[in-house]
């Protein structure tokens, strides 16, 4: 977990896909968080991604950096405790300036049954789950 959570934050930007009905939807995301041993992500509940992980909470990531490629496939469960949304803002307080541990906007969500693979051209897959 501790190796996807540090791929995730080099990497900068990775893609999260969630499904609406019979439609994928896939958006950029920043957010890579270890809290309580869980690896977390952060979003609005008043965003559509916050619907569609309400309506299945399947999802997957996939990120890319220097040649090497990592997909995650997990649930997202949402992690609704002051506790755990004050300490991912406070690891990216950028976000504070649209934020809040105590709005009732703020969603942080922890991957459950991950399943993650590294993969490049030039190397053998490396699964890892969490």
């Amino acid at each position: 977990m501790e190796r996807v959570c540090e791929f995730l934050k080099a990497a900068g930007t990775y893609y999260l896909a969630t499904v609406e009905g019979d439609q994928p939807r896939v958006r950029p995301f920043g957010t890579a968080h270890i809290f309580e041993g869980k690896l977390y992500i952060q979003t609005g509940k008043s965003k559509p991604v916050s619907r569609q992980l309400a309506a299945n909470p399947k999802c997957e990531i996939c990120a890319f950096k220097d040649g090497v490629w990592l997909r995650v496939a997990a649930e997202l469960v949402e992690d609704d405790r002051l506790a755990a949304k004050k300490s991912m803002l406070d690891e990216y307080t950028s976000l504070r300036a649209m934020y809040d541990e105590n709005d009732t906007n703020t969603q942080v969500l922890y991957l459950k049954n991950a399943v993650a693979t590294f993969s490049s051209f030039t190397a053998a897959p490396e699964t890892y789950e969490f």
